[in-house]
């Protein structure tokens, strides 16, 4: 799993023409105060080296299985109609399983942010549509030194948990985000958002106990989320929105600043994401989103490069994410 947050959930996805006057009265009220919570489920057990998938390691049952809960506590709190504080706290549970190697468990806090968001123009819009933009400090909270008991060169003893379950990175960031949104024919709505997190740190320290030349300590790296589509309320049914689109996360083989050394997984997930939305009141919001892969690619890594060899990566199927808002 490569993005640690979840993408944030457009409001305006929201609104039939009833809805955006309802929300058209509120914005003239100032000083709007949002808490979202949000929850993501997967397990990852199907191998790639590249885009190709390694069967073998489940004919040979020594494929390695993560089972990740990321819950996120997201806040916003709107100063003026276009310009809003931000801040977020991701909560990691996650079970790797290495088979004979052992099985490792991680439980805490993970990296939070903190920022500003804004809308490039003042809503509510007469196209109904709009863009924002925002920014955020991503802060090393979460432990990225977890371990557990393991097997190590043939001896049981408490060894460093893979990177894939450590709660944080041990690096500080910077995360740039972009929603937009964009009525369109029939009612419908355009959607996007993205955010790419800038990681500048190199390495964190912490070793892998991995062997390989250049892999002995864990790479502190970027990552991306972006996500697409159209929504569109569902007929005879009040205020539920259905939702189709695109979802591509992943790892960059190089940071876009600073050094790429460690040990790291780079590669993408492209996904096919269906979803719903459904509004309680202008003021309570619930989705549920079950994104399933269509493309899995495990890049070559900067080790890799150099020893010449490529190394795989476990996949996901599909995913659960859920999340409520509620607005005061």
């Amino acid at each position: 799993m490569a993005a640690r947050q979840s993408a944030p959930v457009i409001g305006d996805l929201c609104f039939d023409g009833k809805g955006r006057e309802a929300q058209t009265r509120d914005n003239l009220k100032l000083h709007h105060f949002e808490v979202t919570l949000g929850y993501r489920y997967q397990s990852s057990s199907r191998h790639f080296v590249g885009t190709v998938e390694q069967v073998q390691r489940e004919l040979l049952h020594n494929q390695i299985e993560n089972d990740y809960h990321l819950f996120d506590v997201a806040v916003n709190y709107e100063l003026t109609p276009r310009w809003s504080l931000t801040g977020s706290m991701p909560i990691l549970v996650a079970k790797r399983d290495q088979r004979a190697n052992g099985i490792f468990h991680t439980a805490g806090i993970g990296d939070s942010t903190i920022g500003a968001r804004f809308w490039v123009f003042r809503p509510p819009t007469e196209s109904g549509g709009n863009i924002a933009l925002g920014f955020s400090l991503k802060m090393p909270t979460g432990k990225n030194n977890s371990v557990d008991h393991g097997v190590f060169r043939g001896t049981r003893q408490l060894v460093t948990a893979d990177q894939s379950i450590q709660a944080g990175d041990g690096g500080w960031g910077l995360a740039l985000e972009l929603q937009a949104t964009k009525r369109t024919f029939f009612n419908s709505t355009l959607y996007f958002s993205g955010s790419y997190l800038f990681n500048p740190q190199d390495t964190n320290g912490v070793q892998t106990f991995r062997t390989a030349k250049g892999e002995e300590i864990m790479s502190v790296s970027d990552q991306y989320l972006y996500r697409g589509g159209i929504s569109h309320a569902v007929p005879k049914v009040k205020r539920l929105f259905a939702s189709i689109g695109g979802r591509m996360e992943g790892v960059p083989v190089r940071d876009a600043f600073g050094a790429s050394n460690g040990f790291r997984r780079p590669g993408y997930a492209i996904d096919v994401d269906p979803g719903f939305m459904y509004m309680v009141g202008f003021k309570n919001f619930f989705s549920v989103n079950v994104p399933f892969a269509v493309e899995r690619n495990r890049r070559v890594s900067v080790p890799d490069l150099a020893n010449h060899r490529h190394g795989d990566a476990a996949f996901a199927d599909y995913a659960l994410t859920m999340s409520y808002t509620r607005r005061f």
